[in-house]
């Protein structure tokens, strides 16, 4: 990895919900699957037939649409992009599942938002994301926060990348309906943690 290397903007997300999940799959090239992430692929193979419909709305609705951006390095394919007959651009990410309280896929979609408006020179100021288990859509506001928050979360990848080193792992809620849990033996490491502190407190071993 350099610094002219593309990120992938799904990697993002990832490194949104869980800095260690970033670096399994994108420095060791692990995944594991679970019903949810099984659900979540399948969800997105709907989507990802590359093609386009007119919405009833009379929108033009783009799958799979490759998406980049110079500027940040990124590089990505969007669910579904909406080209509005005003001239709007809206994208749409699947998402299985209700929404969670972290900000990881909001902060794909604006990531996905900056790609967009590079490529088309248009404003993307709002998306959606569509939870299959509501089956509704989300909107979300394309906010001056959320695009900070996407330059600095796209630095942080980057400097994972480079340094080849595994982050530590969180060890909270998040791990619970993780697929990686095995693969990252989140307990296990920081059982090992804990105990390496105590002998560095009582015997002064480094």
């Amino acid at each position: 990895m350099s610094n002219d290397d593309p990120i992938n903007v799904s990697a993002l997300n990832q490194y949104a919900y869980c800095p260690r999940r970033c670096g399994l799959i994108y420095l060791e090239s692990e995944f594991s699957d679970n019903i949810h992430t099984a659900r979540g692929t399948a969800e997105h193979e709907r989507a990802d037939q590359s093609g386009w419909v007119i919405t009833k709305e009379g929108a033009r609705a783009e799958y799979a649409l490759p998406i980049w951006s110079d500027r940040l390095g990124l590089v990505g394919k969007c669910d579904v992009v909406e080209f509005w007959l005003d001239g709007g651009v809206y994208p749409v990410e699947y998402k299985h599942g209700a929404r969670k309280k972290w900000l990881n896929d909001d902060l794909q979609l604006a990531a996905q938002a900056i790609c967009l408006e590079e490529m088309t020179s248009k404003p993307v100021t709002h998306g959606a994301i569509y939870h299959h288990t509501s089956r509704r859509r989300r909107e979300v506001a394309i906010t001056d926060s959320l695009r900070q928050q996407v330059e600095e979360t796209v630095q942080a990848v980057r400097a994972l990348l480079i340094s080849d080193q595994l982050p530590p792992p969180v060890n909270d809620a998040r791990c619970k309906e993780c697929s990686m849990k095995e693969i990252c033996q989140p307990e296990a490491l920081a059982d090992k943690t804990h105990q390496h502190e105590i002998l560095t407190e009582l015997f002064n071993v480094d």
